[in-house]
């Protein structure tokens, strides 16, 4: 491990678990500290004195995204690494998919992404400039049967990445999305019965013949979280295991 970061003050989103969590795990060992939030209070278990400051809250909502902002400066002194993590989905047909469905996915994936984002590129701007990395998925170049709204909402999330990436250029602020293919993470436990099968089924899909650890998606996010990807910007970047290469 290296401290390419240190110094560095990050805040990662659905931080609880799978992705999440292992991006925390990844951005601390390179030396940053973080502020980790979710709506799981489960998530003050990663908090230590060392460098990990938590919040529990529901990204969807705006005081929530002003909050961990004004959060991570007041704790420790600055924000430059925002990974906009948090994700649901609903996986049903579109003709079975209500209105509350389609809000709750957006609210979360697209919405609370934006509000976290804006005000996490206030305080860059300000500082100096930072880094923006977005989870999005390889829904957003491929449609998913059963997956409207989520599909959708990842969508949204890269166009609204790349806006990100054009108006920050400017204020030294970087913004890219990782799109992985399917994760084993407890996400899919949440819209799937069969999530296991699921995952199965899916592995064989990818080209890699298996589906990602949160480790590896941790890998990229990382990546373009540090000066190591310092002309990367505006970019979507597949983690899928080659799925969206056919």
């Amino acid at each position: 491990m290296t401290n390419e970061l240190a110094g560095k003050i990050a805040l990662v989103t659905g931080a609880a678990r799978g992705v999440g969590a292992a991006t925390v795990a990844w951005l601390r060992a390179h030396g940053a500290r973080v502020l980790a939030t979710d709506i799981r209070p489960e998530v003050e278990r990663l908090a230590d004195k060392d460098g990990v400051a938590v919040l529990v809250g529901d990204v969807s909502e705006e005081d929530v995204a002003v909050r961990s902002a004004l959060k991570a400066v007041e704790q420790f002194g600055g924000l430059d690494i925002l990974v906009a993590n948090a994700g649901r989905s609903v996986n049903k047909p579109v003709t079975e998919t209500t209105a509350a469905d389609w809000d709750e996915v957006m609210s979360v994936n697209a919405r609370g992404a934006f509000l976290q984002a804006r005000e996490a590129f206030r305080v860059m701007r300000d500082n100096g400039g930072g880094a923006i990395v977005t989870v999005g998925s390889f829904a957003s170049t491929v449609g998913l049967a059963e997956a409207a709204a989520y599909s959708a909402s990842k969508g949204a999330l890269a166009q609204l990445t790349k806006v990100l990436a054009l108006e920050g250029a400017p204020h030294g602020i970087r913004a890219n999305v990782v799109a992985p293919g399917v994760i084993e993470t407890d996400l899919l436990d949440t819209f799937r019965a069969d999530s296991r099968a699921y995952l199965r089924s899916f592995g064989t899909a990818h080209p890699l013949g298996r589906v990602a650890q949160p480790e590896e998606i941790a890998e990229v996010i990382g990546f373009l979280a540090s000066p190591r990807s310092a002309f990367v910007t505006g970019a979507v970047v597949a983690a899928d295991g080659g799925y969206t290469a056919a």
